[in-house]
């Protein structure tokens, strides 16, 4: 007699945490708001990683997202009674004491839950070992050998895939513990661990890659910080995102009934541009190739997303170092009334001369708000110009502070300023995206006892795939008209390091025809005068009728160490949506953003 096998039903995954400092009542809503076989938690950002790293600096048993303990201690009986699994990268840069503290809490309260964390991200004292074994951590956009930073790393973590936390969960884990995972892997490795996929499962794998890339931001999947906002009904508090990832590794995008917020095709769109590059995302598991996904509605709050395809891992991985780059500081001066542009010429003057000889290594000024001299009440001819500078801790502190004080009586009329500025410097972090192989790693799962179970290692390949470059479009689309992109269009961006991407996407075929026609690297230069020296790339994602483009150095060195105002490119979009160009008529008469 045959024995028939059938898939089991598709895993739902609540994810409770975009960042850390997330809404603390979130574990508790998606547990107790509806059916869930697992809660994960994304805490981990670029920048956090520095955070924790100060933290423990001043505390060597800190490290790990504190905001973790507070969120699931009081849900321990009713995650033990419900047999539900928390997979969470709280555990940060010191997995193994969160798991300690998760255990006290078990045991103090008579809880009985297993308690497993990951290791294997943290080879910031490997360093001097891995370049004399050869590996020069390239960076990720400029090729040069982490030798020539000149910096001391303060933290170094790999970012490990899912493996690890299979390991765990196959042995009974109920709460695993994760440093630097990527964002995706708390949601993968549970998928993986439920449909016992194969580690050359490609397409599954690249699948649950997407569901988890489309909730790790948490609320930004239900409606938060999307273009069409207005849409959106109870915006105050949307609810979490959960993905029901079925055994061929497709998902439906939804919320719990009752929760504010939406799951749309155009808030998973919006999630599925945020901060990617190119047209692979490449991930330690698999290689997902984003212009294979489809998204359609299939109810109320329920988005489906298939089709889409993997291919085998590179044979790297990102390695995140961090380090303590120099001091900044910044003050904001309030101009007013007529001639804003020339009194903040003045300001700029009065600092540029007043700090001659200072150690310093950036000044920088921005000018932020228009510049009319609108009719109304005084906030309406009211703008701000930022003066922001690093340098040693002595010129960017208490000498940047003396001349801004010393500019008090003596400069533009009206003056007066936000004390952002301070006589002590603060301390930022410089960042250095590296290329580690995937081989020199040791990524294990260890458990209560101290057992260490080592994760399966996927087959990396080079994987070369030939993406066809879109050819420009000659079609007459007629009478045209100046509008803001934004009455067409919706808009997500984000960053990656130094670089910035901003995706944007079209209702329907025909906008999405002219967008490939009208929008091209060029054109996006002229349009943000940021962007007119760099470089500009462009990815066609036609089963979403989206366009992503890359500003590669838009943020200088990254979030931590950029003076850039806007340091994570996470205005961009709307930035771009509020430019004005030509567009058809037919376009505008007939087509509302989704």
């Amino acid at each position: 007699m045959t024995t028939i096998t059938r898939p089991r039903r598709p895993i739902r995954i609540a994810n409770c945490s975009g960042f850390y400092g997330d809404r603390l009542s979130a574990m508790a809503e998606v547990l107790r708001g509806g059916e869930v076989d697992v809660i994960t938690g994304d805490y981990l950002a670029e920048v956090t990683m520095l955070v924790l790293a100060k933290n423990r600096l001043k505390d060597p048993a800190s490290g790990y997202a504190k905001t973790f303990l507070a969120q699931v201690s009081p849900l321990l009986e009713e995650i033990a009674e419900r047999g539900v699994k928390i997979v969470v990268n709280a555990g940060g840069l010191n997995p193994a004491g969160l798991a300690a503290s998760v255990r006290d809490l078990c045991a103090k309260r008579g809880v009985v839950l297993k308690v497993a964390h990951i290791e294997g991200d943290d080879v910031v004292d490997r360093l001097d070992n891995l370049q004399a074994a050869g590996h020069r951590l390239e960076h990720l956009d400029t090729g040069k050998s982490l030798s020539n930073w000149g910096k001391s790393p303060l933290t170094a973590n790999a970012y490990l895939g899912a493996w690890g936390i299979v390991a765990a969960l196959k042995t009974g884990a109920d709460i695993v513990i994760c440093p630097r995972v990527t964002d995706a892997s708390v949601i993968v490795g549970p998928a993986i661990w439920w449909h016992d996929w194969a580690v050359g499962d490609w397409d599954q794998l690249a699948g649950a890659v997407v569901a988890g890339h489309i909730i790790e931001c948490g609320t930004q999947a239900t409606g938060g910080n999307y273009s069409g906002f207005e849409e959106i009904p109870d915006l105050i508090r949307p609810g979490f995102p959960l993905a029901e990832i079925d055994a061929a590794g497709s998902c439906v995008i939804t919320k719990h009934a009752g929760t504010g917020g939406a799951v749309t095709i155009g808030t998973v769109t919006a999630q599925l541009l945020y901060e990617i590059q190119g047209l692979d995302y490449l991930n330690p598991d698999v290689t997902v190739q984003l212009d294979t996904i489809r998204v359609e509605d299939c109810g109320a709050d329920r988005v489906l997303v298939t089709g889409t395809r993997g291919a085998p891992p590179p044979a790297t991985t990102k390695d995140a170092l961090t380090a303590l780059g120099g001091f900044e500081n910044s003050m904001m001066f309030v101009l007013t009334g007529l001639d804003r542009e020339k009194k903040g010429k003045l300001v700029e003057n009065g600092f540029r001369a007043l700090l001659q000889g200072a150690a310093i290594d950036e000044l920088r000024f921005d000018h932020i708000g228009g510049t009319s001299e609108a009719t109304g009440d005084q906030l309406s001819v009211t703008s701000f110009l930022r003066v922001s500078v690093k340098g040693t801790e002595q010129a960017v502190g208490r000498a940047f502070f003396d001349a801004s004080v010393e500019l008090g009586l003596a400069s533009y009329p009206g003056l007066f300023s936000l004390r952002t500025g301070s006589r002590a410097a603060s301390a930022y972090g410089v960042y250095w995206p590296g290329l580690l192989p995937q081989s020199a790693l040791v990524h294990e799962a260890v458990l209560a006892d101290g057992t260490r179970i080592a994760a399966a290692i996927p087959v990396a390949t080079s994987y070369p795939r030939e993406l066809s470059v879109a050819e420009p479009l000659d079609v007459d689309f007629g009478e045209t008209r100046p509008a803001h992109l934004g009455e067409l269009f919706h808009a997500r961006s984000g960053d990656k390091g130094g670089n910035g991407n901003v995706g944007i996407w079209a209702s329907d075929e025909a906008g999405y025809r002219w967008l490939q026609s009208a929008l091209t690297p060029g054109v996006i230069r002229e349009l943000l005068p940021e962007t007119r020296d760099l470089v500009v790339e462009r990815y066609d994602l036609p089963n979403i009728r989206a366009l992503n483009f890359v500003v590669r150095g838009l943020l200088d060195g990254g979030a931590t160490e950029t003076l850039r105002f806007d340091a994570q490119a996470k205005a961009l979009g709307e930035y771009l949506r509020a430019k004005v160009m030509d567009v058809p008529i037919a376009l505008l008469s007939s087509n509302t953003p989704i």
